[in-house]
């Protein structure tokens, strides 16, 4: 049963996202990202970007870098950071804080409550394999503390460099009450052993550098995904070993894929892993984060649609669920689909510019080179045709490409055989009788190429469908289209006649 957390509002929460620099942001990092935002908003706290660097051989170039500048392309502006430093708590890179772990680890060796161990990798995977075979769970079996002075000379003489291990007392109860999956409890006896706290490297460990950060930085409360419920024993450990007041944990559910139905792997190809690909393919940041906000968290009611602030108002850590977040595609389009009806043409154009300028697609390089923005009234008036028919920008920058060579687009006409050949032939004749009386460099308004099409519609007496599928086919390539007299406004009048006479030879 989960306890009711209700922080203080008076800005004493802390929270922090710590990601390692060994890829790029991805959605479930921005998950976990996001939620300790939330948190630390809804009660006036501050929210804490920490850098784990210390997996040095694992870590990318630009890792660091993405996981800042998509976070803020979501929105997520941090408090306090690497490039943000409050001189209380920095460094804010795990590697600039080595010394300050060393302090600690010393003190535990004095305590007598860590030890060092000489175990080679090759004893350790004897002892593996041993207990494998008596069907026992790999556990080290402790058998350097406590160990003589001899024995430790002897391994150094070796040349042995030790690992440091944290003692842990046995059959011993470690729990906490989870805010979000409710009471945990793991006896120490089933935590695989005195664990490492320092490799032999000179380098702390995860579970033991993260306590003396969230620790040293005043940290309230760590919401982190549940992959790492396993770890936080192993913590709660190392704060009762130094004696030091331990944070509230919450642990939030992972993303699942619905298809799957297993936890998103980076092998998936079938869901989009990381944030610059939404950015890249035309999603808005609005949307994305809304719709990330309800992959494990529901507020009341049947609303789906929330700004961020309004996010951040309702927020409300005890609506978190203990079960799986299952990523749901459809339902990302839809919000972004509403997101982009909700925007004004001239935010569009502006959004549209931005991925223009980042170059992240082969469609925002070929608009670059082919000068298509500066055609701000071209540009605008595809926006405005296309707004209420387009999941994401991308689908308004194909559709501007596709009228900017409209005569050079690849154009079907397999559905002309579903009408009348002679039929069709009549109107489009008809039609380019009516423009060859017209500056063929012009741009007709879509009033006057509405009036045209229905005197032409009333001398041939044509039925409405055929009369405008015919025109939908012969100048977007497809029966299903936006209002003809908006397409036709787009392109000149001797691109119009061109593509006619390309109609007219498959008919």
């Amino acid at each position: 049963m989960k306890k009711k957390e209700n922080p203080a509002t008076d800005g004493s929460v802390r929270v922090r996202y710590a990601p390692s620099p060994t890829g790029v942001l991805h959605i479930g990092n921005a998950q976990s990202a996001l939620f300790n935002y939330l948190f630390a908003k809804h009660y006036n706290g501050t929210w804490v970007l920490r850098i784990e660097d210390t997996d040095i051989a694992r870590n990318v170039p630009g890792g660091e870098k993405s996981q800042m500048d998509n976070l803020r392309w979501l929105g997520m502006e941090w408090d306090e950071g690497p490039d943000k430093p409050n001189p209380k708590y920095a460094p804010y890179h795990q590697q600039e804080r080595v010394k300050i772990y060393h302090k600690y680890i010393q003190q535990l060796l004095d305590k007598g409550l860590a030890y060092k161990d000489y175990t080679t990798e090759e004893e350790l995977q004897q002892m593996r394999e041993k207990q494998k075979a008596n069907g026992e769970s790999p556990k080290y079996d402790g058998h350097w503390f406590n160990a003589s002075e001899e024995q430790i000379k002897e391994a150094e003489e070796k040349g042995i460099k030790p690992t440091i291990r944290l003692h842990l007392p046995e059959n011993t109860l470690i729990e906490w009450d989870d805010l979000i999956k409710g009471h945990i409890e793991f006896n120490t006896d089933n935590l695989g052993g005195d664990f490492v706290i320092e490799k032999s490297n000179g380098m702390a460990t995860y579970n033991f550098a993260v306590v003396i950060d969230d620790y040293l930085m005043d940290i309230t409360h760590v919401l982190r995904g549940d992959d790492h419920i396993a770890n936080t024993p192993k913590q709660i450990a190392v704060y009762q070993a130094l004696g030091f007041k331990q944070p509230r944990f919450g642990h939030i559910s992972l993303v699942y894929s619905t298809k799957t139905h297993k936890k998103l792997s980076k092998r998936d190809k079938n869901t989009k892993q990381f944030i610059h690909q939404y950015r890249a393919a035309g999603y808005l940041p609005e949307a994305v984060f809304n719709f990330t906000a309800f992959l494990g968290w529901s507020p009341v009611g049947e609303r789906e649609i929330y700004s961020r602030e309004e996010l951040i108002e309702n927020y409300d850590i005890n609506r978190m669920s203990a079960s799986p977040a299952f990523f749901d595609q459809k339902k990302l389009d839809w919000i972004n689909a509403t997101y982009i009806k909700k925007f004004s043409v001239d935010e569009l154009y502006k959004r549209i510019g931005y991925m223009i300028d980042a170059q992240e697609s082969d469609e925002a390089k070929e608009i670059a080179d082919k000068g298509i923005m500066n055609d701000d009234g071209f540009v605008k008036s595809i926006i405005k045709i296309y707004q209420n028919e387009s999941t994401t920008l991308m689908d308004i920058m194909k559709n501007m490409m596709k009228y900017y060579d409209i005569t050079n687009y690849d154009l079907s006409y397999n559905d002309f055989d579903n009408f009348d050949n002679e039929t069709s032939k009549k109107i489009l004749d008809s039609l380019k009788s009516e423009l060859q009386s017209y500056d063929g460099d012009v741009h007709l308004s879509s009033d006057d190429v509405t009036a045209m099409l229905k005197k032409i519609q009333k001398e041939l007496g044509c039925g409405a469908r055929e009369f405008f599928m015919t025109l939908n086919i012969t100048f977007t390539g497809s029966q299903s289209a936006p209002q003809i007299s908006d397409i036709m406004s787009l392109i000149r009048v001797k691109d119009l006649i061109k593509l006619i006479d390309k109609a007219e030879k498959v008919l």
